[in-house]
């Protein structure tokens, strides 16, 4: 069994925050594979599911992001679940927008969600690091992420989302490689032979065809003329 937790703050005002991307992988991954209805438990919202053949549960903290441990502490128990079951996505400043990075284990860089799961479990659990970019300067930090994304955003966004979905099971069977795949594919898919990006790859242009009617170039003909006529002509 494994415990994906999406980082976020509880609340319609919240709900398209940079803050609260997490809770936005969680319910792409929910609408895309079948899982239960969201309900009250631990303090929490749960869905849970199944990906590949592993049970998954999944967990939007409400407890406001600063108290998330709590939540994800109260969940492990009851399931009896240790840190290494655990996945946790949340949003990451010191990675560009639409960046997408896995780190097992370490510190919470002042992640404020993360701070608080490190005090109640540990810190030997699973992140996924999503992108949000940083606004330049820490004083600016707490208004940035609790900003929502402009629609500037909406296409990178929604290709990171449709991402972790697509590499949802992967992530359920500990195959981080697999699972960073499937979201690269969809925020940068391959080019195709003709230089072009696969997601807006235009027709090649067919090559030039000669004109209707048109004749090859004439081979130039042979001077048969002697060097010393030849000679002659260049002072006539």
């Amino acid at each position: 069994m494994k415990l994906f937790v999406g980082l976020g703050n509880p609340g319609g005002k919240y709900a398209r925050n940079r803050h609260n991307i997490g809770f936005m992988a969680l319910d792409q991954i929910a609408s895309d594979h079948g899982f239960t209805p969201w309900k009250g438990k631990f303090q929490a919202e749960l869905s849970e599911g199944n990906l590949a053949g592993t049970k998954v549960l999944m967990l939007k903290p409400q407890t406001f992001m600063n108290n998330s441990g709590q939540s994800v502490g109260e969940a492990m128990r009851f399931y009896k679940l240790t840190p290494a079951d655990v996945v946790v996505l949340h949003d990451e400043l010191d990675l560009a927008p639409g960046k997408c990075r896995m780190k097992q284990g370490g510190g919470h860089a002042g992640h404020n969600g993360l701070r608080s799961i490190h005090a109640h479990i540990g810190a030997d659990y699973a992140r996924v690091r999503l992108g949000i970019g940083h606004p330049g300067h820490k004083d600016a930090v707490s208004g940035y992420v609790l900003r929502d994304f402009p629609k500037a955003d909406e296409d990178w966004l929604d290709d990171l989302m449709r991402g972790i979905s697509d590499g949802a099971a992967e992530l359920a069977k500990g195959d981080g490689g697999k699972f960073m795949n499937a979201v690269a594919l969809r925020v940068a898919p391959p080019r195709s032979s003709t230089g072009t990006n696969g997601k807006n790859a235009a027709k090649a242009k067919p090559a030039d065809k000669p004109t209707a009617g048109a004749s090859p170039a004439e081979k130039p003909q042979e001077d048969t003329r002697s060097p010393m006529d030849r000679l002659l002509d260049k002072f006539r």
